[in-house]
């Protein structure tokens, strides 16, 4: 093999490890496994958030060839690109691997966190807008709620998703105005601890100016 180029982490830099440590084709199976992994960790930290990325100990070169990776928009230099990246990962340790893991699995159950709240969200705003009880069970679960917006938001919201008879004819959907959308807004506040105001556009329905 003298005078012959092996690229890291091909077949044949494997095999060739994998004869130094004196290993079986199992255990040379074990070490493609182990590239493998590594080389999807390295594609999986594109998708990391900022805040997570920002709190993991890796090498300065690894962060900068995961960021270069982000820029390329051409396929093939994206491909090798990651390769690059699957290198570097290899060179990693045990610990810094783990904390990648860890890294994605958080960003992961965030994920999933989300989801569930805002499925929650949607439900309880449908139901406030259909069932006359919602409203006391929502009150009971979340006595701090403005009461008063929360009747005025419902009523708004009622009325808008009465539709006429040539929308029925037409087959249209209900109409979903402000008040739909300010429902969900409060419900996801609420189940959420968030305290953030309303966007610009979704300001506070004011039933004076129905």
């Amino acid at each position: 093999m003298r005078g012959q180029f092996v690229a890291e982490g091909s077949e044949l830099d494997l095999e060739l490890k994998a004869e130094l440590k004196g290993t079986t084709e199992a255990s040379r199976t074990d070490l493609k496994r182990e590239s493998t992994e590594l080389q999807k960790l390295g594609e999986a930290l594109l998708t990391l958030r900022a805040d997570l990325m920002a709190g993991l100990s890796l090498p300065e070169k690894l962060v900068d060839a995961v960021a270069e990776a982000k820029r390329i928009t051409n396929f093939e230099g994206k491909r090798r690109q990651m390769q690059f990246v699957g290198k570097l990962m290899r060179h990693l340790g045990e610990e810094d691997v783990q904390s990648v893991r860890d890294a994605l699995e958080e960003q992961r159950k965030g994920s999933a966190s989300d989801a569930l709240s805002l499925h929650q969200a949607e439900k309880w705003r449908d139901d406030l807008i259909a069932r006359e009880d919602a409203l006391d069970e929502w009150l009971r679960a979340h006595p701090e709620t403005d009461t008063q917006q929360l009747r005025a938001l419902i009523r708004q919201a009622r009325k808008d998703v009465q539709p006429d008879q040539d929308a029925i004819s037409k087959g249209l959907a209900p109409r979903q105005g402000r008040a739909y959308r300010e429902i969900f807004q409060l419900v996801r506040q609420e189940l959420s601890g968030e305290n953030a105001q309303p966007e610009a556009d979704d300001r506070t329905y004011d039933p004076r100016h129905a």
